[in-house]
């Protein structure tokens, strides 16, 4: 659905060329064309006129603070004050949801975040709501208000925002959650935000896609000021125009308005936002806007805009503009428009004073909320070992996966299950006809048969998008459990897992999280899997803070892992080995439904005295070939499977290693930065008085996995291997 862009002619547009009006001219324009039709209520025009001034106020109070070095950074919003006010007049804070981005100032104050708790932020105070201290002034967050906690990367909310609106559309079809959720409306809407230069960005293109296919009510909101830093929009954008380009999604409501006037960018929020509460599909604005200042407070725009470029800019100021029409119109005469400026002038100034005398956050408190501070799933709560109970017959990895899926999922209706390939078929009209595909490997077979396809659906081909939408279904209170379809194919997602899922609960101060399952098939041993279905590099995981990272051996283990990693309260990053997937020796009979393995605790395998191996995944089977091979020579071996590598169990690691005081770390990721490397540095850096020998470690080639089978066995870490590093041990 298109706008009626004929009737746009009767809106004043403020873009112009510099040389046809002078700003008395323009004024004047503004009057004169402002009469043809009614003004808003004179009491609303005057509240954005005030959020916009006091907008603008408080970047400039910002920019005198950082020039007196009492605040660290400042990124402004001026020249978009009056599309960000109108987007928070029309929107209903505490009842839709917002993902802003950091020019979105006026929003925020519209919305109801205060001048104090602005303030708060720029000067790093524990107090601040956006983030308590630990992110950037301007990256706005307040749960209170719905704004979800907004990060640096430009262009990662977009997805997040489509995953928000996508939740409510689907606990509307799930009955069974409206007594486990609460906060859903049936009309509310998801705001986000961008500049165009994020518009070059692939997860732009993948939240239009989604959005417009599942018809969510998302409103997309392009503040185009024509910069992306010093990149003009010409350069980023095929014609210079990013709706020309995406005009030509199905259902997306279309809106085109001059940003820097107030009146003409009320009119196309209230459109655009009674789009999506008619549940019609999504709607994007493309709002031209302007950029007073340079892109912060570390660039200076001086060096690539000419001096006419600026100065045209100024006379389209969208504050002084409508500073000026709200006189002509009679709204207020110029004593009551100074009185606002001074009324707005001294509440910043106060506002300034009380967050310079806010507390920062103690040093101690650096570490709070990594994880989650409510569920610990290290705990005993979590661990049932001594007490499961068996029963059926023998399955494998595979088959104690789905039943663990299925399991939970009837337990809990917040679980919703997405990916490549995993549902069944997504034609349900041959639902009945098919044998369903349920995931490459078969994990999720018959989950969209038993659960229906609102809890179980395929993924566009886009990694990215399934981890950023998870994160928005997260963030509403769904329990997410996505599968990335080969471990080799994960980085498009990098951005949503490194920044955003393992962030957000420490970035906000605990004012937002997104616990979810991201479950991998991963490494080699496949003869034929070759250098893009075998990648192991688990270390690059392991090394983020407020990542959770799980890799079970058997199916047992699987099981009763995924099962805590579900009803874990952080993000878990579960990682099953594609060949151990279906081998007779890592089966097991079925656990109860309540059967849980806590994270952080290791396994011991094989008792030993004389040399002990640390491992996980693949090897621990080649580690117990070589064991038994060794103990024909005489050389006992103990092996500890750390099923968990985030958190591992150290104590484990401690007690085998005084025991023997020889070690071997074993694991199918390369020699040189692996994730064996940490664990080596750890033990001789802790446990060296305890050793008889240095630290051994078994590992994969420092190159790429071949597609040759013999080549693939010189690359990865055989059982042979292992069972030299024994006996070169034993022998020291």
């Amino acid at each position: 659905m298109k706008a009626d862009m004929n009737s746009d002619t009767k809106v004043l547009r403020l873009v112009r060329k510099p040389a046809e009006s002078s700003s008395t001219e323009a004024t004047h324009e503004l009057h004169e064309l402002h009469e043809l039709r009614e003004l808003p209520d004179n009491r609303l025009l005057l509240e954005m006129y005030r959020t916009m001034y006091l907008s603008r106020r408080l970047d400039d109070k910002e920019i005198q603070l950082k020039g007196q070095n009492r605040i660290f950074f400042q990124i402004s919003g001026a020249g978009h004050e009056a599309i960000l006010t109108a987007a928070g007049v029309v929107l209903k804070p505490s009842y839709d949801w917002f993902y802003p981005y950091y020019r979105d100032r006026a929003l925020c104050l519209q919305l109801g975040m205060t001048p104090v708790e602005q303030l708060l932020s720029a000067v790093a105070a524990e107090a601040d709501p956006n983030s308590h201290g630990r992110q950037m002034p301007s990256h706005w967050g307040h749960s209170k208000l719905n704004i979800v906690s907004q990060s640096s990367p430009t262009g990662t909310q977009l997805l997040q925002a489509v995953g928000c609106a996508e939740a409510s559309i689907r606990y509307q079809l799930i009955p069974e959650l409206q007594k486990r959720i609460s906060g859903f409306k049936s009309d509310e809407v998801t705001y986000v935000s961008l500049g165009d230069g994020t518009s070059s960005e692939g997860e732009f293109w993948e939240a239009l896609n989604t959005a417009s296919n599942l018809k969510l009510p998302v409103v997309f909101l392009l503040e185009d000021n024509g910069y992306a830093i010093s990149v003009p929009v010409e350069v980023q954008t095929a014609g210079g125009d990013v709706s020309r380009l995406v005009e030509n999604f199905p259902s997306l409501y279309m809106q085109r308005c001059n940003g820097t006037d107030p009146i003409e960018s009320l009119e196309t929020m209230r459109r655009a936002v009674d789009y999506c509460r008619r549940r019609q599909g999504p709607a994007f604005v493309h709002a031209k806007v302007i950029r007073p200042y340079s892109h912060s407070l570390s660039d200076d725009e001086k060096l690539y805009r000419p001096d006419e470029e600026r100065a045209s800019e100024a006379e389209r100021d969208p504050v002084k503009r409508f500073g000026a029409l709200l006189i002509d119109e009679g709204v207020i005469d110029q004593d009551g428009l100074q009185k606002i400026k001074d009324e707005v002038d001294r509440e910043v100034n106060e506002a300034a004073d009380i967050a310079l005398a806010s507390a920062q956050p103690p040093k101690e408190t650096a570490t709070q909320y990594v994880f989650s501070p409510d569920v610990d799933p290290t705990s005993k709560e979590f661990d049932t070992e001594d007490r499961v109970q068996l029963s059926g017959n023998a399955g494998t990895m595979v088959d104690l996966i789905n039943r663990c899926l299925d399991t939970e999922m009837a337990r809990d209706p917040r679980i919703v299950v997405f990916g490549e390939d995993v549902a069944d078929c997504s034609r349900e009209q041959y639902l009945e006809s098919v044998k369903g595909k349920g995931g490459v490997f078969k994990v999720t077979a018959n989950l969209q048969r038993k659960y229906g396809s609102v809890r179980v659906f395929n993924s566009p081909l886009a990694e990215a998008n399934i981890v950023g939408r998870a994160i928005g279904m997260a963030t509403r209170g769904l329990k997410p459990v996505v599968e990335i379809q080969f471990f080799d194919y994960i980085w498009p997602a990098m951005h949503q897992i490194r920044n955003e899922l393992a962030l957000l609960r420490w970035r906000s101060g605990n004012e937002w999280k997104a616990p979810l399952v991201i479950r991998v098939p991963i490494g080699g041993y496949l003869k034929g899997g070759a250098v893009y279905h075998s990648q192991s590099g688990v270390a690059t995981f392991t090394q983020i803070p407020g990542l959770r990272v799980i890799y079970p051996s058997n199916a047992l283990d699987a099981n009763g892992l995924l099962r805590t990693a579900i009803r874990s309260d952080d993000p878990v990053l579960f990682l099953e080995h594609k060949h151990l997937y279906r081998q007779a020796y890592n089966k097991s009979q079925y656990p109860t439904d309540d059967f849980t393995i806590p994270f952080g605790k290791a396994k011991k395998v094989r008792e030993g005295k004389d040399v002990s191996i640390i491992t996980y995944g693949a090897l621990v089977q080649r580690s117990l070939v070589a064991a038994k091979q060794m103990e024909q020579e005489g050389v006992s071996v103990e092996i500890i499977d750390l099923r968990s590598l985030v958190p591992f169990d150290w104590n484990a690691i401690a007690e085998t290693v005084k025991k023997t005081s020889r070690v071997i770390v074993a694991h199918e990721d390369s020699l040189s930065f692996g994730y064996g490397a940490e664990i080596a540095a750890r033990i001789s850096d802790e446990l060296f008085e305890y050793l008889d020998a240095p630290v051994k470690r078994v590992c994969a080639l420092d190159t790429f996995v071949a597609y040759a089978p013999q080549l693939e066995d010189a690359i990865l870490p055989q059982a042979a291997d292992v069972a030299k590093a024994i006996a070169e041990l034993k022998a020291y």
